[in-house]
């Protein structure tokens, strides 16, 4: 089956909900996911969390209402599932330039954004590059941020180079400049954790570090194709790419615990000259297990 067939199926059911109460692990069950990976994957599709999405079909919809009828804006609010017209004014003027009232007068111009599809699909003829691994528990080590209010991995990353810690983090795990460790988990709503490091030293963890335990877990790898000088971003997008592909025709499923990306050979950061590989670890379970 196509994997965009449950994406898509997932869509559907957030859209005949947006004016009740949205279960996310309706829709990832729908979409033949974990709750976490069904968040991450529509993030990195779209490059907006699930939430947003949520709030901006929600938001366009009561728009339309307000245009066309004569609802009270205390009833759009509830309908659409704000506590307050206060909250959901704000809101509403985040997202529009105008208040609820002023909504009605002429003239007055709104933004719409339209149910999303998914259209683009994976073809049979498109290999996939993946190998299973088996692995027992292991701790991580590393700096950590949660990925929230317009932070992403890609600009924590930049942080963190740019503040001298990364070199400091080399120095202090006492690891190899060409490869690092980054790890995706405790997935929420509309935030996960990003963690930048490596496999926990051997003396412990070093003071003003943050350390994640791994559990013992079967893994299904992705690897993006080596390519001279190719840009890290795209490697990772080219490994994750295949990940919901694999999914829909494996005899396995997304197993609780973190997400790996690992990164090999990050060449010169200062001056842009990588010779990148990336790969992409997710936990897997086999799906006869559930």
């Amino acid at each position: 089956m196509d994997w965009l067939e449950p994406m898509n199926a997932a869509i559907d059911y957030i859209e005949s909900h947006l004016t009740d109460e949205i279960s996310y692990d309706r829709a990832a069950q729908i979409a033949c996911c974990s709750t976490y990976h069904f968040q991450r994957m529509f993030s990195y599709i779209t490059k907006i969390p699930l939430s947003e999405y949520i709030r901006r079909r929600r938001l366009t919809l009561a728009a339309m209402e307000l245009q066309n009828g004569d609802c009270k804006v205390i009833d759009i609010a509830i309908k659409y599932g704000y506590d307050s017209p206060e909250a959901f004014c704000r809101a509403f003027k985040k997202q529009h330039g105008a208040t609820p009232i002023s909504a009605r007068d002429k003239g007055v111009t709104l933004k719409a954004y339209q149910k999303m599809t998914f259209s683009i699909y994976i073809k049979g003829d498109v290999e996939m590059n993946y190998r299973i691994e088996k692995c027992g528990a292991f701790e991580l080590c590393g700096l950590s941020a949660v990925m929230k209010n317009g932070l992403t991995p890609p600009k924590f990353i930049t942080q963190i180079h740019k503040s001298g810690k990364l070199t400091k983090l080399y120095e202090d795990l006492g690891i190899d400049t060409k490869s690092l460790i980054f790890a995706l988990h405790d997935f929420k709503d509309d935030t996960f954790s990003y963690m930048i490091g490596h496999y926990m030293p051997k003396d412990g963890a070093p003071e003003g570090y943050d350390v994640l335990s791994v559990p013992a877990s079967s893994w299904v790898v992705f690897t993006s194709p080596e390519k001279l000088g190719a840009d890290p971003a795209e490697q990772c997008k080219q490994a994750w790419s295949q990940v919901c592909g694999w999914f829909s025709i494996s005899e396995y499923e997304h197993a609780p615990g973190p997400e790996l990306e690992k990164g090999f050979d990050i060449g010169d950061l200062d001056n842009g000259n990588c010779n990148f590989i990336y790969e992409v670890w997710i936990p897997i379970i086999k799906k006869t297990q559930y």
